[in-house]
């Protein structure tokens, strides 16, 4: 809201947030694909570069386009990182660290996202926003430093990729999922229905050709194994974002608390997700890899449940609390074994696609999610939030209970063994 006050774009505001996500869906394909050819330096110092070249354009933009412009160098470069973070630990780690090395990631994202927005405030208050991005370049280069000779060392992989990802298939990608969410938008928030659809429709078109092309076959239609497991991680990331971008909405416009309660449900999520992640390394060795996201889907649609419950002035808020705090908790149980169950059905050579695969059902999932919930809120705008809310949490629960119809379908055994055909390569060594 300070940077649009301060470059008079309002009008853009939302595709400040939107062109990151859509660059990012590129970064992820164009990172993946040149994982499996040259190794993961390469694609990791494009993406440095990139991200930090975005941030420059942004801290030093005149005008909300060119913010927007540098939102989108961010999201290409950052949409490396997670590719080249699974190559990585595929690669480098056997099977019995990679659960808990999930677990250290999990942290590794929650710490600057507990202090990161106070940070940022503060920054913004006493310099300027401009410095919240020019101000993150060196972290970003030490960061870079820090990284870039391990990954030198790792070098390409032994065996040949069998296929590679086409940049022109992730931007069909973005853009139909850009257009299936203007749809959405246009249907719901403006009354334009046939417009509407007719964009939804153009977005299908555009992008779900493209979109099979860069996932494992059978992906779209929960073929069991690999394609169920990326199928699974959308599924699961529509759920969360899906009820999760509503919660403070609940607490704060339905029940009418203040922004500070209501971040505490968010928090409680944020530090559960990390309990959940270090609760799925320990039982990693023991319990089957679907169990873990089967039992953190439940968790997940109980406090889904909750959520709709909290609505009700009868109910008390710290019931809706409570259950944010529980949903995290079974998403840091669900999401990391779908990354594991990735790693080791990814073939030598070839874990660079199964990334980039996974990582562009997370974007998607969590994009349509929020997206899906957003028209349904935007519907009820101008009266009574509670229907529109109701529906978002009911959109997410229903795709929730299709990812706990596919856990059937996900790879058998637990995630820290070994695959019972481990696949060998041409050096002769297991990979990773």
């Amino acid at each position: 809201p300070v940077v649009a006050r301060d470059l008079g774009g309002l009008r853009l505001y939302g595709w400040v947030f939107s062109a990151f996500m859509l660059g990012s869906v590129v970064g992820i394909v164009a990172a993946g694909r040149e994982a499996d050819r040259r190794g993961p330096a390469v694609p990791f110092v494009a993406g440095v570069v990139l991200f930090g070249s975005g941030l420059a354009v942004a801290g030093l933009a005149p005008s909300m386009d060119v913010l927007v412009a540098g939102r989108v160098l961010q999201g290409l470069g950052a949409g490396a990182v997670p590719s080249v973070a699974y190559v990585t630990i595929g690669r480098s780690l056997p099977d019995t660290l990679r659960a808990r090395m999930m677990a250290v990631l999990s942290t590794a994202w929650v710490a600057p996202g507990l202090v990161g927005p106070a940070i940022s405030a503060e920054v913004a208050r006493l310099f300027g926003w401009r410095w919240v991005f020019l101000g993150l370049l060196p972290v970003v280069a030490v960061a870079g430093s820090i990284a870039v000779p391990a990954l030198i060392r790792l070098g390409p992989p032994a065996a040949a990729q069998a296929r590679e990802h086409r940049l022109t298939d992730g931007l069909l990608t973005a853009a139909g999922a850009t257009m299936l969410l203007a749809g959405l938008s246009l249907a719901a928030g403006s009354g334009a229905i046939l417009p509407g659809l007719a964009l939804i429709a153009g977005g299908g078109v555009a992008g779900l050709p493209a979109l099979r092309r860069l996932v494992p076959a059978g992906t779209l239609t929960g073929r069991p194994g690999l394609p169920a497991t990326i199928a699974s991680r959308g599924l699961l990331t529509f759920t969360f974002f899906g009820a999760d971008a509503y919660v403070t909405l609940a607490l704060t416009a339905v029940r009418h608390r203040s922004p500070v309660v209501a971040g505490i449900a968010v928090t409680g999520a944020t530090v559960a997700w990390t309990a959940g992640a270090w609760v799925q390394a320990r039982l990693s060795d023991t319990w089957e890899g679907r169990r873990l996201v089967r039992a953190g889907l439940l968790i997940i649609l109980a406090a889904i449940a909750g959520m709709v419950l909290v609505l009700q002035p009868a109910v008390p808020v710290v019931v809706g609390l409570a259950a944010w705090t529980v949903a995290g908790l079974g998403m840091g149980l669900a999401y990391a074994p779908l990354s594991l169950m990735m790693l080791r059905n990814a073939l030598p050579g070839q874990e660079g696609q199964a990334s980039a695969s996974l990582n562009l059902a997370d974007v998607l999932g969590t994009a349509i999610g929020i997206g899906v919930g957003g028209a349904a809120v935007a519907a009820a705008a101008g009266g009574d939030l509670r229907p529109g809310i109701t529906a978002a949490f009911a959109a997410a629960a229903a795709v929730g209970l299709v990812a706990l119809a596919f856990t059937g379908r996900l790879p058998a055994g637990p995630v820290s063994a070994p695959p019972a055909e481990e696949p060998v390569p041409a050096h002769g060594k297991p990979p990773g």
